[in-house]
């Protein structure tokens, strides 16, 4: 065996030196044609697409990341860690369930029931919190679709609720007046489930593989019979370079630096599902968790169900993070938990979450982040020409937490006064003033920078405006009721005309003079618990 995995390496590494040699894996479209129409599967034809104004407007949506990983709920990347031996999710699995030689991911899915969830209640909750587009999971790296999908058996209306989870959900969307949008990850499964081929190295179960090389025909009298494991865990590959260095992945995420190269039946696998998904719920926006596109540079998959998205709806939107500047003009620009430190041409989206992007008992238990952390960053990204895209996890029965519940309360009554200040804005000449705002804050990789904006105060101030207003944030109350809006002195180059009148919003008119500081506002009581918004006549 050890012999054949080394051949088997070998081979592969071979195999992926071809690909990156001619650069293609291709799909084939034997079974879902690609769209045709004003736009080609090539990056000089996606740039003549542009971001539309409806999403521009939009600013904020809400996004249910749920799914089968939530049974445990021990958070992200559950169906993955729970085949590390030694991790807490592999501890609380064998605790739990059993060891993942007998009870494995497979076995998990149907005990994801789903028993509570109410999709059109859930989506009139976040419209109500201001939502302007609504997000759900397509699939996750664990390879299950949401939907009854015609290419993936191991779904949602064959295992576990016995429901067609994203025709539920867009039929909700619909009727609440939402662009509905779906995220595919399956692409990684590839190598994301690679820690299923592994064995405990320790213990009376040491050397015992785990279910991940099973087949078909291990299945008779299972409660899986008929169905091929491989279809869920697609492991029927060598283990990349460094497979057991559980951080490998992340350099190997672009397929670079010896991840093993996907088969072309399993690329046009994720083609037929995905183009099945777009074609039965007509989505306005796609999201794919990869860098630029999927299987990008090796195939031509995500070139063609972009133009596929792009010829079915010109209104769609399709998602992409690590992106070039030219890459950017095609695809509208994804950051992971952060933000860049300045304003950005081309129209962009934050994706972030109150916890874990999976429902975790144990961030439930220290507790989400706040309704002011979560509006501070709105705000800030707004000012930048983004959009904030926010998870609120769900627990496996459809459910959130009185935590969740709370946080969507707070949110609700901030955007219920100052959400004018938001929606249908634009950048201003510049994006804001004050500490946070002058520091030189690097993106890290795809985002991951959020903690760099924890900081921010009164003392930082972001601009949005509309054809008649100028908006005005700062980050925090005065303590002293005194605000300077350093930007707007007397005589500044930005805005020339002279400030008359200040109005705060939830409030009323405000005493404010221009000075050679600065616009002096004198700021009553709070009257919300977040952040004062300033509106003023251009």
């Amino acid at each position: 065996m050890r012999t054949v995995m080394t051949t088997l390496a070998l081979s592969c590494i071979f195999t992926m030196a071809a690909a990156q040699g001619d650069n293609r894996i291709p799909v084939s479209e034997e079974h879902e044609k690609m769209q045709t129409g004003q736009y080609e599967p090539t990056w000089q034809s996606l740039e003549h697409h542009q971001t539309p104004e409806w999403f521009r407007d939009a600013k904020f949506g809400i996004w249910a990341h749920w799914g089968a990983q939530c049974v445990e709920g021990s958070g992200d990347w559950m169906a993955r860690e729970m085949y590390m031996e030694g991790k807490g999710k592999y501890n609380y699995h064998v605790e739990h369930y059993g060891h993942p030689s007998e009870f494995g991911y497979k076995d998990i899915l149907p005990l994801f029931k789903a028993e509570k969830w109410n999709p059109e209640k859930l989506v009139e909750r976040y419209k109500r919190c201001g939502a302007q587009y609504f997000f759900v999971l397509g699939n996750h790296h664990d390879n299950y679709d949401l939907w009854d999908s015609k290419y993936q058996p191991w779904n949602s209306k064959n295992i576990g609720p016995k429901r067609d989870i994203l025709a539920e959900w867009a039929k909700a969307a619909k009727k609440y007046g939402l662009p509905l949008g779906i995220s595919f990850h399956a692409d990684h499964a590839w190598t994301w489930f690679e820690p299923s081929q592994r064995y405990d190295l320790e213990g009376p179960k040491a050397g015992v593989y785990y279910d991940g090389n099973l087949t078909k025909e291990d299945g008779k009298g299972k409660w899986w019979e008929g169905l091929d494991p491989q279809m869920l865990y697609q492991q029927n590959h060598p283990m990349s370079k460094d497979s057991w260095d559980n951080g490998a992945i992340h350099r190997q995420w672009d397929w670079s630096h010896g991840a093993c190269p996907p088969s072309k039946e399993f690329v046009t696998n994720f083609y037929d599902r995905t183009l099945d998904a777009i074609n039965r719920y007509n989505p306005d926006l796609i999201y794919f968790d990869v860098t630029v596109l999927p299987f990008y540079p090796l195939s031509d998959c995500g070139l063609k169900i972009a133009t596929h998205l792009y010829n079915k709806n010109p209104r769609g939107v399709v998602f992409g993070k690590i992106l070039s500047e030219d890459q950017k003009k095609a695809l509208t620009w994804d950051v992971e938990r952060g933000a860049p430190n300045q304003m950005i041409e081309q129209p962009w989206q934050t994706c972030n979450c109150i916890g874990d992007w999976h429902y975790n008992t144990g961030t439930y238990r220290r507790g989400y982040r706040t309704a002011t952390n979560i509006v501070k960053q709105l705000v800030d990204i707004v000012s930048k020409n983004g959009n904030l895209l926010l998870n609120i996890p769900l627990r496996a029965d459809g459910t959130y937490d009185e935590k969740a519940s709370a946080f969507l309360d707070e949110l609700e009554a901030w955007m219920t006064q100052n959400g004018e200040s938001i929606f249908g804005t634009r950048p201003w000449v510049k994006f804001g003033e004050g500490p946070v705002a002058e520091k030189d804050i690097k993106i890290n990789a795809q985002g991951f920078n959020e903690g760099m904006y924890n900081g921010m105060d009164y003392r930082d101030i972001r601009f949005n405006q509309t054809k008649k207003y100028l908006y005005v944030t700062a980050m925090g109350w005065p303590e002293d009721g005194k605000l300077v809006v350093k930007s707007l002195a007397k005589k500044n180059p930005d805005f020339r005309k002279s400030i008359s009148s200040v109005y705060l919003l939830g409030y009323g008119k405000v005493k404010a003079r221009q000075t050679a500081n600065g616009l002096e506002v004198e700021l009553p009581k709070p009257c919300n618990a977040i952040a004062p918004v300033l509106r003023i006549n251009k």
